[in-house]
């Protein structure tokens, strides 16, 4: 299938060595350790460390989806839109990306820089760990992108360009199919515990779920915005904190292969579902001030968007048109509908094929609950979005359901 070839912990050396730039980051001829780390769906990721301690990673895009082989191809032109994104979004906001040293095209490696001293949030969140700083600072960076990429930044020519060259059909696809539809039409690859079936069944012959999905997926579609990173969560993000400090010092997004010119709001709700998410682990333990203390994260992270967008808001190309009260409305326009996305994202990691960590590690009585309380926020949101969309309120709708949901 493939006429590239593939890395393995055996060629990443001769490769760095084959490469002036990165074997002048990285002594390919002293390395200490090469890892390969890669835990998601699709890609290859290897970590090598020189003796010197410098480190590099380097990420390679399979021809098909890892997690269930050639027989899901999968096209690897997606590196390229993750270069392209991460690059993008660097210049507006370096200090919240990685930076990328290298882009090979012909074996669609990305060479970028080492955040192994770094955690993937999902997992901190997991271990009960309170990453201060975070959420506001992937607020801020859906900010900077949102006025960065867009026609409020761009000059109309440019902006054309930038959108034809984005365009990642088959990627949206995925999310199309997987976030908007199977959840509620079925599909072979849904799953879910039997426990769930009566809520599954629930939710799915809700007319109004129907209605919010389709609208959904209408919106992802038609809606080109701003260049956003496409699958933005919990596992998506990098911090770090010193040593017995909750307040991170460094905030790091990453893999946006699902990069391209979308409706903003998207990346906002995948960041609230997964709150969610986290939120209902915490109740399902009988953590709820834990629990509270998640959900707070969305208000967190709307914050630090909106006081960025804002920020950017005087620089505009065309403040003739687009006034104050343009913005107030348009911000308005982007809560209602992350709260559209929120709903679509919660259900496909309860119903849809690819699911969280923070619910399946749960033990199968207390996941049962943490996945009904998901579910029924989703629909409260879907019916609910058009009356009072405030982060505040948001919280005030999931946190009894969630606790209401809960099993022992």
């Amino acid at each position: 299938m493939a006429d590239y070839e593939f890395l393995t912990e055996h060629t990443v050396a001769d490769y760095i060595r084959q490469n002036r730039e990165l074997s002048a980051r990285i002594d390919p001829d002293h390395l200490a350790s090469i890892r390969e780390v890669g835990d998601g769906n699709l890609n290859l990721v290897f970590l090598a460390t020189d003796e010197a301690g410098r480190g590099m990673c380097l990420k390679q895009a399979l021809p098909y989806v890892r997690m269930t082989g050639e027989g899901w191809p999968m096209t690897p032109d997606r590196a390229r839109h993750e270069v392209e994104s991460l690059q993008a979004h660097h210049q507006l906001t370096p200090e919240l990306l990685p930076e990328v040293y290298l882009y090979d095209p012909s074996r669609y490696i990305i060479a970028m820089e080492d955040l192994s001293d770094h955690q993937v949030w999902r997992g901190s969140l997991i271990a009960g760990e309170r990453k201060e700083g975070a959420a506001e600072a992937v607020g801020t960076y859906v900010g900077a992108l949102a006025f960065g990429t867009s026609a409020f930044a761009m000059e109309r020519e440019a902006l054309a360009e930038a959108v034809a060259r984005a365009v990642n059909a088959q990627l949206c696809t995925i999310t199309e199919d997987l976030v908007f539809t199977e959840p509620v039409a079925g599909a072979e690859r849904n799953s879910f515990l039997a426990a769930n079936a009566p809520d599954v069944a629930e939710f799915q012959a809700d007319p109004a779920v129907w209605q919010g999905m389709g609208y959904a997926k209408w919106i992802f579609m038609t809606k080109a915005e701003a260049l956003i990173h496409g699958d933005l969560h919990t596992g998506s993000v990098m911090v770090r904190s010193a040593a017995g400090s909750d307040v991170c010092d460094s905030v790091k997004a990453f893999d946006s292969e699902f990069a391209f010119y979308g409706p903003l709001a998207f990346d906002l709700g995948a960041l609230f579902a997964n709150y969610v998410v986290a939120a209902a682990r915490a109740v399902a333990l009988g953590e709820d001030d834990r629990a509270h203390w998640c959900l707070r994260l969305i208000e967190q992270t709307w914050t630090g968007f909106e006081a960025e967008f804002r920020r950017r808001w005087p620089t505009r190309r065309d403040p003739r048109v687009w006034g104050d009260e343009f913005l107030d409305e348009l911000l308005a326009t982007w809560r209602s509908e992350a709260w559209l996305f929120a709903a679509a994202k919660m259900s496909r990691r309860i119903i849809g094929a690819a699911k969280t960590r923070d619910i399946e590690s749960l033990p199968e009585n207390l996941r049962e609950g943490a996945a009904r309380g998901v579910l029924r926020v989703s629909r409260r949101l879907l019916v609910e979005r058009h009356l009072d969309s405030s982060p505040a309120r948001f919280v005030a709708l999931a946190e009894p359901i969630l606790r209401d949901a809960r099993t022992v």
